[in-house]
């Protein structure tokens, strides 16, 4: 098969280059890929190519009958000249066949067959599936077991013209040419995920990178095929060396993965190749932006786009931190060559700042369409980016201030952005810590992303059968001996001896667990005398024996309670919060827990320091604490009943009576209370992560849920009616029976229709269940009850009717039934 499409023009060619050729003698180079030695070989140009084989005979002992010469992809017949194949000065061909020094002469055959098929254009009829066929048989005879065993059978394809070959198929005008050489291609790089172990990965990146190299320049960055190769060289980068290449072929490591094997220690990818293809990503995200501007119904940067910039970006900005040696920060603008990567870190920089700038206008006009209350359309990589950009950033002096600052212009878009766009098992790390730039919706979203997700599959959870009567120890029993991971599954909870199950049984489940586990009667908690629904654990819990592992099942209790988005109707005092977020605890954050400790404290500090002097506090280092009953003298520091409270030390002796009072004194409470938080969201930085994400009022709305009013207009609006209109009488009578009925009146009707006394900080929106009112088919004259006890009914008289609320069935949807006494519909 030739390259050339008419013979006339291949004529002309050849008798122009044997022209050109016929007075020069030529150098060229023979690699010889068994031993990966190189023959330096000189010729005129009419040699023929027998000529040539009989020199590497002489040179090294091959049989001519058992060697074969690849040039630009296609096999040097022997009757042909130097000129005729264009072998010019320098060039270097690739020596393959069936050599006797071989120790894989099997795998070399295949190769070479599959080469000289595409070469000699047999891809057609019967030899179609011979090209697939010979790939097949060679991936299957290279071992997966091991880098050492595969790296030989791997080296000879990346040595071979095969990569070349095959691309070139591909490139072929000729009909199923293309479909044939695609189908081998893919079929060898999906062979990566499904039959190579990731310690091989470092041998299998190079051919990956060469397919990338060679469909790069033959077809567009848009080929599917090219996209497929450079998608998996960007899902191994992270486990090979990344480096740089010097005059000598060798590389000089620059980062990139590691790992205990050989085959992760060795360089195999340069950082210029890498590079090449983060600044064509780049340029992709860059368009994506530019096209989310001018239109909501473009799509914008495509998800695929942004994972493979992630990729390549991290060996990238690896490679440039362990290359600068200064100890700092890189110092923009950058106009010294201190290392070999200065041309990637400016372009880098600019690269960067390129896309915040784009970013930044696409935030603009998110914001401007939100408050016209138009569709969004194409942002929703935005996020992604961004974190890649914070990335970048940190590699530069200036670059992160700058970074926020931009952000910090963009709140209202970057809180949008998180609530709509934000996804569980994505890293948002980069934002969390950031309060100043988030709202509550925004960081209840990212803390929510962090917790387990509640399954639906009933199979999956978690069943709990309590007796109201032992609800605290038998709910111990359930949620402390149980395996974690059952519990992120979810719950089914029923009481005994009653039918209701569902959500609104859980909910009440998980009230009456919390309100038990925090009530100061139980000796767990204490409650703070300047807010009674903020609680800290007990000093002096230890009198019951069990203590530490009730702290543990609490905090089990209140991840489950974050993670079914339930409220229960307490929250943390800001002294426990801190150091569940594991944040130091101050002066100012013991105010409700205990004022007269604090108003003591205060005094101190404030006293005039002459009268601090002269002993008029008549302090030392100590805290007299009851314990049990009686005064036990705690000494804040050795020999700390010795030394005296001074003007100099008095704020040291402020911050030691503070940790000790509110740090040691329960550390090992906070510490099984953080350890059972853990073990639902998996591990401790997570845990720490959760509070450290929030602010003190944004888990009080969590847990807690809502100190207002309760809105009827609201509870109308997420209100919904089977058997009924919403213009039926019975349905216009029980909205006037609840406007006129106080505060707590309709809080008791709230917690008999769905089990909920507080609600969610958005109102009914934020309840996991629908309300609905159903028409009932009963006999009028009974009671309303619920599944769970009879209590009475809620009663008025409405435009001359008596109106009753009747029966609350609490499994699934919360639904209330509803008839007129006078004429019993």
């Amino acid at each position: 098969m030739t390259l050339l499409d008419s013979p006339a023009i291949e004529q002309c060619i050849k008798r122009k280059l044997e022209d050109y050729f016929i007075t020069n003698h030529i150098q060229f180079f023979v690699r010889m890929i068994s031993h990966g030695k190189t023959l330096v070989l000189h010729g005129h140009p009419n040699d023929k190519i027998k000529t040539i084989h009989e020199m590497i005979h002489s040179a090294t002992g091959i049989p001519v009958i058992e060697q074969r010469l690849i040039y630009a992809g296609k096999q040097l017949q022997w009757d042909h000249s130097l000129s005729y194949c264009r072998i010019t000065n320098d060039v270097g061909l690739h020596l393959v066949g069936r050599m006797r020094s071989t120790i894989h002469p099997q795998a070399w055959q295949l190769i070479d067959d599959l080469v000289s098929i595409v070469c000699r254009g047999e891809q057609t009829g019967a030899n179609s599936k011979s090209i697939k066929s010979r790939l097949i048989e060679f991936l299957n005879k290279t071992p997966k077991d091991g880098i050492d065993q595969a790296t030989p059978y791997l080296n000879i394809f990346l040595s071979s013209s095969a990569k070349a070959a095959l691309v070139m198929l591909y490139m072929s005008p000729h009909n199923g040419n293309k479909e044939l050489a695609e189908e081998a291609i893919r079929h060898f790089i999906k062979s990566r995920r499904s039959s190579f172990p990731k310690p091989i990965y470092p041998e299998f990146a190079p051919i990956v990178l060469e397919f990338c190299k060679l469909l790069g320049r033959a077809a567009a960055h848009d080929d599917p095929l090219y996209v497929l190769c450079r998608s998996s060289l960007g899902s191994m980068v992270e486990f090979v060396k990344i480096g740089r290449r010097s005059s000598s072929k060798n590389y000089d490591v620059g980062g990139g993965g590691g790992g205990s094997s050989s085959g992760y220690n060795k360089v195999v990818v340069a950082v210029q190749e890498i590079f090449s293809l983060v600044d064509e990503l780049a340029s992709k995200l860059s368009e994506g932006l530019v096209s989310s501007m001018e239109s909501i119904r473009n799509r914008g940067p495509s998800s695929s786009d942004v994972r493979h910039f992630a990729a390549f970006v991290r060996p990238l900005r690896d490679a440039i931190i362990n290359q600068v040696s200064l100890g700092t920060l890189v110092p923009m603008p950058y106009n010294h060559n201190l290392f070999c990567y200065s041309a990637e870190v400016k372009f880098l920089y600019m690269l960067y700042h390129d896309l915040l700038v784009k970013l930044q206008l696409c935030l603009n006009k998110v914001e401007d369409l939100m408050k016209k209350e138009k569709g969004d359309g194409g942002w929703d990589q935005y996020l992604s980016i961004l974190k890649e950009l914070h990335n970048i950033a940190e590699l530069y002096q200036g670059a992160e201030e700058y970074f926020w600052a931009n952000l910090r212009c963009n709140k209202l878009s970057l809180c949008y952005l998180i609530v709509r766009y934000a996804k569980r098992g994505e890293d948002y790390k980069w934002i969390l810590e950031h309060k100043d730039l988030t709202d509550f919706e925004s960081r209840r979203r990212l803390v929510m992303m962090l917790l387990p997700e509640v399954k639906d599959e009933y199979e999956e959870l978690h069943e709990m059968l309590i007796d109201r009567a032992q609800l605290l120890a038998e709910s111990f029993e359930y949620i402390a001996h149980a395996d974690p991971e059952t519990l992120r599954g979810g719950l089914f909870m029923e009481f005994k001896n009653e039918e209701a199950t569902g959500p609104g049984v859980l909910q009440e489940w998980f009230f009456l667990v919390c309100q038990a586990i925090f009530n100061p009667q139980n000796a767990l908690f204490v409650a703070c005398p300047n807010d009674r629904r903020r609680f800290f654990p007990n000093p002096a819990s230890k009198v019951d024996p069990m203590h530490l592992e009730y702290f543990s099942f609490a905090g089990r209790v209140i991840a489950l309670a974050l993670m079914h988005k339930m409220q229960v109707g307490i929250v943390f005092d800001r002294a426990f919060f801190l150091q569940l977020a594991g944040i130091n605890v101050s002066l100012e954050d013991i105010k409700d827990a205990d004022p007269y400790l604090y108003s003591s404290c205060k005094q101190i500090l404030d006293m005039d320091p002459s009268a601090v002097d002269q002993d008029a506090l008549g302090l030392t280092f100590v805290w007299e604490i009851e314990e049990l009953g009686s005064m036990k003298v705690m000494e804040l520091l050795p020999d700390g009943k010795h030394i005296t409270v001074n003007s100099r030390n008095r704020k040291e002796y402020v911050d030691l009576l503070i940790r000790h009072r509110f740090v040691t004194s329960v550390s090992q409470q906070v510490t099984h209370f953080a350890r059972g938080f853990a073990d639902i969201v998996t591990n401790e930085e997570i845990q720490k992560l959760c509070f450290k994400s929030l602010e003190l009022e944004d888990l009080d709305g969590m847990l807690h849920g809502s100190e207002s009013d309760i809105s009827v207009d609201d509870w109308k609006a997420h209100t919904e009616y089977n058997g009924y209109k919403e213009t039926d009488p019975q349905i216009s009578w029980f909205w006037k029976i609840l406007q006129k009925m106080k505060a707590e009146q309709r809080k008791i009707l709230l917690f008999f229709w769905t089990s909920v006394k507080y609600l969610p900080v958005e109102g009914f929106g934020g309840l996991s269940s629908r309300l609905y009112i159903y028409k009932s088919n009963e006999s009028f004259d009974r009671l309303p009850s619920s599944h769970t006890a009879s209590i009475g009914y809620v009663s008025a008289t409405v435009d001359g009717c008596d109106a009753r609320t009747l029966t609350c069935y609490r499994s699934g949807a919360c639904r209330l039934q509803l008839w007129n006494m006078n004429d019993n519909k």
